[in-house]
């Protein structure tokens, strides 16, 4: 599948998936829906960027920590609960994780992040997007993704 409609000005890097067009119905982009500022496209496992915005970069440890809490590691959640969780360099409370979601907020911004089965999702909305349409806009696109076998 190629990566590069789902998120705008996307660094495309993994050519396993360049024959596959699963996106023909829903929105091109998570940052083209108006609902997300910044967005990314990450392994399941974490350990590589498919596909991000431009100037959003999610370094290897956050990757890594993203990566076990949404894949239920109790010893991230919990840490994430009491810490935070870093996302783009950023740190974000964490309002809530369940089902392989997390949410964080950070004063009036916020990131939603999604797991699939081979990719997590993670979209960040500024002080103009509305923390629900954001998360509307990730979640679809993951339940999309899903649905298609990813």
């Amino acid at each position: 599948m190629s990566w590069q409609g789902t998120v705008t000005t996307a660094t495309h890097r993994n050519p396993s998936f360049d024959d596959i067009h699963v996106l023909t119905s829903y929105p091109k982009s998570l940052v083209g829906s108006g609902n997300v500022d910044k967005g990314a496209i990450i392994s399941a496992a974490g350990d590589s960027a498919w596909a991000t915005t431009a100037g959003f970069t999610i370094s290897a440890e956050e990757m890594k920590n993203i990566a076990s809490i949404v894949n239920g590691d109790q010893a991230a959640i919990e840490k994430a609960h009491a810490e935070g969780i870093h996302v783009g360099s950023e740190r974000f409370v964490v309002a809530r994780i369940d089902d392989g979601n997390i949410y964080g907020r950070k004063g009036r911004c916020g990131v939603v992040i999604s797991k699939s089965k081979q990719a997590i999702l993670v979209g960040h909305h500024g002080e103009t997007q509305q923390p629900g349409n954001t998360t509307k806009t990730v979640e679809g696109l993951k339940d999309y993704l899903v649905g298609q076998g990813y």
